[in-house]
């Protein structure tokens, strides 16, 4: 058993060892967070996480870790980089006929990765005590990943919600091991967003009601990936191209312009995700769907929702017969009442357009997008 005598050295032991492991970063934080607690179920009272039942019924176990680990006295953090390189993220901005997916998601499915390497760290810890207890954790069980991220000094909440790092941008996973460890807590890193609000403003819903707060009821990324029912109609011209996530309060975040790219095969894009024409995505089978997402985030949002998705960017890009055709090939042919309504939606949509044989220009916003992405790109290579 390793024989080290103080939290001190026991927090440098565990951040030695995370190191080594591949994690970018390691802190630890103590288990009782009462002010992040309070700011968590304030927004679950005014009904910010929509469809997200879960996160308000486990509403006790996120505000008492012990309840979850009994004994828990520290909590290990730790993060992990995802951008891949090279990957055409511009390039998709600028093209409504491509499929905008998020980062995180253009490769395999982070959370096995992530629990491999936390169940090896936490495994060393094992070594530590005769008496220890821990659980792994990696975003699938109600823990405040952001909240001891932050706590733990991997960075501070952005006025996006995002966990920011002042060297590394907010490109990361996080993971946490909770445990009965008396381990000594890193000092929380000072707020640098300042002024700042382009998060906020570059919002295309306009999710992001005050700083520090997301109404997920808006939010792109809620409404492709958690929300399991119809998009509302007044949202989803506002939707664009984005079809699984949204990262365009992370693409004009400054702190970006730090972001890391990773060396992890796994999270490479995949099945070419990251420059995709829409259609070719439209036209996958449900049997073609499950085998190319095998091991991808995306399967778990099934295939009746990623047709929903798809079918609101088809109605927003530029008019095309081929789509068109698509459109009205799959309302003759789904018996998905949910794919048939969004479906119906894009194919007016379409028509309008074949009207007014229109060229969009990108507005204001979309340009500065495109405009911090390529920066963030140039960095990256």
């Amino acid at each position: 058993m390793t024989s080290l005598s103080s939290p001190k050295q026991l927090k440098a032991y565990i951040k030695q060892q995370a190191t080594s492991l591949g994690f970018q970063q390691c802190g630890v934080a103590q288990a009782d967070i009462p002010s992040h607690v309070e700011k968590y179920k304030e927004w679950l009272k005014q009904g910010y996480h929509g469809d997200m039942g879960y996160m308000a019924d486990r509403e006790a176990l996120r505000s008492d870790p012990t309840s979850l680990v009994p004994g828990t006295l520290s909590v290990i953090s730790v993060r992990l980089n995802y951008v891949p390189t090279p990957a055409k993220f511009a390039e998709t901005l600028e093209d409504s006929s491509k499929a905008i997916v998020s980062r995180y998601a253009l490769g395999r499915d982070y959370h096995k990765l992530m629990r491999k390497k936390l169940a090896k760290l936490a495994k060393q810890l094992e070594q530590l005590s005769e008496n220890l207890s821990y659980r792994v954790f990696v975003d699938s069980a109600p823990v405040l990943e952001r909240a001891y991220g932050e706590e733990a000094g991997l960075g501070w909440i952005g006025k996006n919600t995002m966990l920011i790092n002042e060297s590394e941008g907010s490109f990361f996973f996080l993971g946490e091991i909770l445990t009965n460890l008396p381990l000594e807590a890193d000092e929380k890193p000072e707020n640098l967003c300042g002024k700042c609000t382009s998060c906020i403003s570059i919002c295309p819903t306009q999710a992001i009601v005050a700083p520090y707060t997301v109404d997920a009821r808006k939010c792109i990324s809620y409404l492709t990936i958690e929300h399991f029912g119809s998009i509302p109609e007044s949202l989803r011209p506002l939707m664009g191209n984005r079809i699984y996530g949204c990262d365009d309060c992370q693409l004009v975040c400054p702190w970006n312009r730090y972001a890391k790219a990773t060396d992890i095969d796994d999270f490479s894009p995949r099945h070419g995700l990251d420059n995709i024409e829409l259609l070719e995505l439209f036209l996958w089978s449900e049997e073609t769907f499950l085998k190319n997402f095998e091991g991808s985030p995306i399967r778990r949002i099934g295939f009746e929702r990623w047709q929903r998705n798809i079918s609101i960017a088809l109605g927003n890009a530029e008019y095309s017969p081929r789509i068109l055709e698509a459109l009205n090939q799959c309302l003759n042919t789904t018996d998905s009442d949910l794919i048939k309504e969004h479906v119906t939606w894009a194919i007016k949509q379409q028509q309008n357009k074949k009207q007014t044989i229109a060229i969009s220009e990108p507005d204001n916003n979309q340009k500065k997008l495109i405009r911090t992405t390529r920066k963030i790109v140039k960095h990256l290579e």
